[in-house]
């Protein structure tokens, strides 16, 4: 550990000073500032900007292009400009966005997916003004609402996923819009007691636009490209007139009410029908630290897990999608690197299967105790059930912010086992971390250390995890590398660790063996001048090295070069190669056949891709790779269609296949899987959705089909239905319907 603290320390003082660049801290704010006066009349939320107010408050205008390139005002026909002031109640903010008709409406369902790719309008605020947790509010042409938590730490734009972007968080809030031939108006009205800030006359905010005609996003603060346009270290200031309202009361109770009924065909035993009670509470505790309780809850109306063929010797993790884990979740999970966890949500109230343990109750206690210092407190305890039996489950982490936007926290989570009641001595596991993570002001620069201990029964020393990592991003170049590693002993029951456990095969047993873990990626971007046609051009090199730590030997070596080329029109292509060095510590088997033997494998692979104008009504995402597999070979393809009928429907089908062939004794295979999903958009309250999965790999083929009704602002009628069939014989394995019914109410 202390050699490669050693060299990261050499790495990241020689390619700072290779590198020419000015990362000197920025203070936009002190440049772009808009001004929020108390409304002088009241403010009718209707999309019509006729209020006298309007006329005479101050704006913020003047976009710039933040992506596909950045360093230019938007041109004068796509402007923005953007109005505010509030009252006792609410933060109100009005826009008009420059730009004629037609507009893009991908759905009429709030929060989803496909929101940012519709002509849209977003306000990101920071009212703490620390750059580490803001609040971001959309709508796009439809009237359609997106709300999102933003952390410090969103990362680089283009890397994938939504880190540092939490889109499950729902609050109340009011919003219309009105479109016109050459622009449309947008009107919200932010509750206050929705957001959670402190007293002070100056908040972070920035605006952003969503162009998909242009295939472009503007922000009023300029964001640099290689960053999301909700990146907290760009934001300009909200100047208040005086210190915002605190609101006197801000609670909300979610009680349901919900009936099913399951029947396990596989065991053949009669329908299991349930009727239950449960609900949650949001109670601000402060302006900035919230409570979260719960009560026998349930998760029914989450979307399906969507399946993957697995190609590793690994489990795959899949995202969080109950909505308690979510809020705030970033003081929780955000310690170790994105493969290696300490804390992981979805360890708890699943089993090793995925099924649900049944939750007693959970309490969470997370926000802000000043400008500087987070919290999060959570406490939650399952049932006993079969051969599991009753866990409670612990996890204390804390954020202090030093220098601008660097952070030293740490973490404590405690697993402990009831077994009739009484705390099982010898069935506990305990976790505690320090981590230092340090970012410059203008975010370019990152680099971040931990170290963490376990602690289980009957097992001591060797039992450590530790991260180390630096990197650098920006417009043009990119670096990034980590290194982590466990030891034999450490054991996260709330934890994820892909690579430190091991089939055998031949035992049909896991074994737990420590390891190091490497990982490092450097890109390079090429944006042409003339962006007409070509926005930008992208090399890329990545390689993932793990090793046991005694022995050293080989797990993985995998090394991928990749060129990608993006188009105006929002089409790409890229074109890869791929090194890999596979160690099997104990026999694996692909097949039903002989297993591969344990031993090192090396082989080689390619591929290309494309994904077609993402504006376009139709829409493909096509993959072929093909190449050496282990001992064997691989052709393996991809294919996503997809259909928007705007704005009601969208519909898409994903295909993979993967044919593996190995030498005659280990078999081959041909892997199958099939995606079809409709979503059918009533209205701006009706939904349904229905989601179908083939997987010969897991020998599936499940249906969930899925109406939403919110009969009230954020308040819901579920009917989900859900089966399951063995795709060997096709017989059916289970079924299920759900009607679950909540309700909001603010106190």
């Amino acid at each position: 550990m202390k050699r490669s603290l050693s060299l990261l320390v050499v790495l990241f003082w020689t390619i700072r000073a290779v590198i020419c660049q000015d990362v000197q801290a920025i203070h936009l704010q002190d440049e772009y500032q808009v001004q929020i006066q108390r409304s002088t009349s009241p403010i009718v939320v209707d999309g019509v900007l006729e209020e006298e107010h309007w006329k005479i408050a101050d704006q913020a205008h003047d976009f710039w292009m933040s992506a596909p390139i950045d360093g230019r005002h938007v041109d004068q026909d796509l402007q923005t400009e953007v109005m505010l002031t509030y009252d006792d109640n609410y933060l109100y903010v009005a826009a008009i966005c420059h730009g004629a008709s037609p507009y893009i409406m991908p759905s009429l369902k709030r929060d989803a997916g496909v929101f940012w790719r519709g002509d849209v309008f977003a306000i990101v605020i920071d009212p703490v003004n620390e750059q580490t947790n803001a609040f971001t509010f959309g709508v796009n042409t439809a009237g359609v609402q997106f709300e999102a938590l933003v952390s410090g730490q969103t990362g680089r734009r283009g890397s994938g996923g939504t880190s540092g972007i939490n889109v499950a968080w729902d609050n109340i809030w009011i919003s219309e819009v009105t479109t016109y031939n050459d622009y449309w108006t947008a009107e919200l009205a932010i509750p206050f007691k929705s957001i959670r800030y402190t007293e002070k006359e100056k908040w972070g905010i920035n605006f952003i636009r969503g162009h998909p005609e242009t295939n472009a996003f503007h922000t009023w603060s300029p964001v640099p490209v290689q960053f999301r346009g909700v990146d907290l270290g760009y934001t300009g200031a909200l100047v208040w007139d005086e210190i915002a309202p605190q609101s006197k009361s801000n609670i909300a109770v979610v009680p349901y009410v919900l009936g099913s009924s399951f029947k396990d065909f596989e065991e053949g035993t009669p329908p299991d029908n349930n009727l239950q009670l449960g609900g949650d509470a949001k109670v601000a505790v402060t302006s900035t630290l919230n409570l979260d309780l719960t009560f026998n809850p349930d998760f029914s109306q989450v979307d399906v897990d969507e399946q993957v063929t697995n190609l590793s010797t690994v489990n795959i993790r899949f995202p969080e999608r109950r909505l308690f884990f979510l809020e705030n979740s970033d003081l929780f999970s955000d310690f170790g690197i994105p493969p290696m966890r300490p804390f992981f949500s979805r360890r708890i109230g699943l089993d090793d299967d995925g099924n649900a343990i049944p939750i007693i109750y959970g309490a969470r206690l997370s926000g802000n105790i000043n400008k500087d210092l987070r919290i999060g407190v959570m406490n939650l305890q399952t049932e006993a059930k079969d051969e599991f039996k009753g866990q409670n489950y612990t996890s204390v982490a804390v954020h202090q912010q030093v220098f601008e936007r660097s952070i030293v926290k740490g973490y404590l989570h405690n697993r402990q086992a009831f077994d009739q009641g009484s705390i099982a001595d010898a069935d506990y596991n305990r976790n505690a971390g320090l981590e230092f993570l340090y970012r410059s002001e203008d975010g370019r620069w990152q680099a971040f250390s931990g170290y963490g201990k376990s602690f289980s029964p009957e097992l001591s020393g060797d039992d450590y995890f530790y991260n180390v990592a630096v990197g650098f991003d920006n417009r043009e170049f990119g670096f990034y590398t980590n290194v982590a590693g466990v030891g034999n002993n450490y054991r996260a029951d709330m934890g994820f660790l892909p690579r430190f456990a091991h089939r055998d095969a031949l035992r049909d047993t896991t074994v737990l063996i420590g390891f190091n873990h490497g990982f490092t990626r450097v890109n390079y971007n090429i944006y042409p001048e003339d962006n007409s046609v070509v926005n930008s051009h992208n090399f890329s090199v990545r390689n993932v090295l793990d090793y046991t730590r005694d022995g050293f030997n080989l797990i993985q070596n995998v090394t991928t070069l990749q060129y990608r080329l993006n188009l105006a029109n929002s089409s790409s292509f890229n074109i890869f190669g791929t090194h890999e060095e596979q160690g099997l510590l104990f026999p694996f088997d692909f097949t039903d056949e002989e297993p591969l033997p344990a031993g090192k494998y090396a082989f080689n692979y390619f591929g290309i891709g494309y994904e077609s104008d993402r504006r376009s009504p139709f829409g493909v995402n096509a993959r072929v790779e093909r190449g050496q597999f282990y001992n064997g070979d691989r052709i393996g393809y991809t294919l996503d269609l997809r259909y928007r009928a705007q704005p009601w429907g969208n519909f898409s089908l994903r295909f993979v296949q993967n044919d593996l062939k190995f030498p005659d004794e280990f078999g081959e295979i041909q892997l199958f899987l099939i995606g079809p999903r409709a979503e059918i958009n009533f209205s701006r309250q009706l939904f349904w959705t229905t989601f179908l999965q083939y997987n010969t790999q897991r020998e599936n083929f499940n249906i969930n089909s899925r109406i939403q009704w919110r009969y009230k602002p954020m308040s819901d009628l579920f009917i989900v239905y859900s089966d399951n069939y063995a795709t060997d014989i096709f017989g059916s394995k289970n079924r299920g319907i759900v009607v679950k019914l909540n309700y909001w109410l603010n106190l």
